[in-house]
């Protein structure tokens, strides 16, 4: 890859705001046990850094679902290509995801794992680009909100690159 990355949020104002958010989730959660769905493969950096910072005894579990391929736009078709291990029936689920824009991924995770009798059900994200919002979800913790950019780093790709920068990037291609 040979395009330039030019840095938008700093690595430190990222660890910043991840212990920000689980002293947050910690305090809404105080009492219970918190399931964290990480969907993969963006919001693992995320989910790892986050959870560090979750003071409630805390149970994770993956899934990969795809509407991107190796484009910058979403295809807008949505597949799950690796579902979760454990049964959430009964359990207060977060979702932690690196990046919401349209909305349609996540709303469609939404209704399928809300059939699955969860006890609860809220929304994690690192990015979250309102502009580019069609459908309207319930986002409950917001890392950053920005323009309609796209980003790569701390977890993010650009054709499975640039997964592993430190801060949240604009490629410049």
């Amino acid at each position: 890859m040979k395009d330039e990355v030019k840095e938008l949020i700093p690595e430190a104002e990222i660890t910043k705001r991840v212990r920000e958010l689980g002293e947050q989730i910690s305090k809404d959660y105080a009492g219970k046990e918190l399931h964290v769905i990480c969907i993969l493969k963006g919001g693992v950096f995320f989910m790892c850094e986050l959870v560090k910072h979750i003071t409630v005894p805390v149970t994770h579990d993956f899934m990969a679902v795809s509407s991107y391929g190796d484009g910058t736009v979403s295809s807008g078709r949505i597949k799950i290509v690796k579902d979760l291990d454990d049964s959430i029936e009964g359990k207060d689920v977060l979702i932690v995801e690196d990046i919401i824009d349209s909305g349609r991924t996540l709303q469609h995770l939404l209704q399928v794992l809300g059939a699955r009798n969860p006890k609860s059900i809220r929304l994690c994200t690192l990015l979250n680009k309102p502009d580019r919002r069609e459908v309207e979800i319930p986002v409950d913790y917001i890392g950053f909100s920005i323009e309609d950019l796209f980003v790569v780093g701390y977890g993010l790709d650009y054709a499975q690159h640039y997964r592993n920068l430190p801060y949240v990037g604009v490629v410049e291609v």
